[in-house]
């Protein structure tokens, strides 16, 4: 476990370091840490070193890690070391037939790529009167196999979700290709940062319009760069 602290240390004092090579402020930033690769005794010791922000893959992982995270916080109520709540991201694909599911355990979702999706979360929202914050995912890669609406679909796609009343469009997520090749990565990285300005100068979003759901363990840094608010970090905290 003192592993995690140290990776955690050294995680946080790259991320200030990245913020300051490009005059950013490091409160502009959240980790989500992701779970997808970790045990709950290892969940829980992030917790303890203060992360409130967990992200997950899977609607039936997020499910049960939250409800033991639930039990694990009321249980040490009295410890003033453990947080009182946790934020759950969902990042990965979302089919519709989890999305109720879903929304009692989640209060971000990062993985919105179609408008039936979308069309998905805000009626059953209504129906739980919730108003989850969501970020649309686009594929500024072009792979094929990613999830993501394409670019040249993506303001369109915006235009349709802000109209629906039980959901709020807070964000672009996209995901770079997993490639060394550092020039790839940073036009995957500026596509999306241009995309979110276009739709921000449009005002096709509000003003809770404010986040970019980019970076991971091995490009965080890059993401920063170009405008990260949101960094996705698992194997980065939980290896080695």
């Amino acid at each position: 476990m003192n592993k995690i602290a140290d990776n955690l240390k050294k995680l946080q004092d790259n991320i200030a370091a990245a913020c300051a090579r490009c005059s950013r402020d490091l409160s502009e930033i959240t980790t989500v840490v992701v779970t997808k690769s970790a045990n709950i005794d290892m969940i829980k010791e992030v917790v303890r070193l203060g992360c409130t922000e967990l992200g997950e893959n899977r609607v039936q992982h997020l499910k049960i890690t939250a409800e033991d995270l639930d039990l694990f916080i009321s249980q040490n109520a009295a410890d003033p070391s453990i947080p009182k709540y946790i934020n759950w991201h969902m990042i990965g694909h979302l089919q519709r037939n989890k999305v109720r599911q879903l929304l009692k355990n989640c209060q971000f979702i990062h993985s919105v790529d179609t408008l039936r999706v979308a069309e998905e979360i805000s009626r059953d929202s209504e129906k739980l009167s919730l108003t989850p914050k969501v970020l649309m995912q686009v594929n500024c890669s072009q792979e094929p196999q990613k999830y993501g609406v394409p670019v040249g679909a993506a303001i369109h796609l915006a235009e349709q979700i802000v109209t629906m009343p039980n959901l709020q469009l807070v964000g672009l997520m996209t995901m770079a290709p997993l490639t060394l090749n550092k020039d790839i990565v940073k036009e995957s990285f500026e596509r999306a940062r241009e995309l979110f300005e276009e739709i921000k100068g449009e005002k096709i979003a509000g003003p809770e319009f404010r986040h970019l759901s980019m970076g991971m363990s091995q490009d965080y840094e890059i993401a920063i760069e170009f405008g990260a608010t949101i960094l996705r970090i698992g194997s980065a905290i939980f290896s080695g």
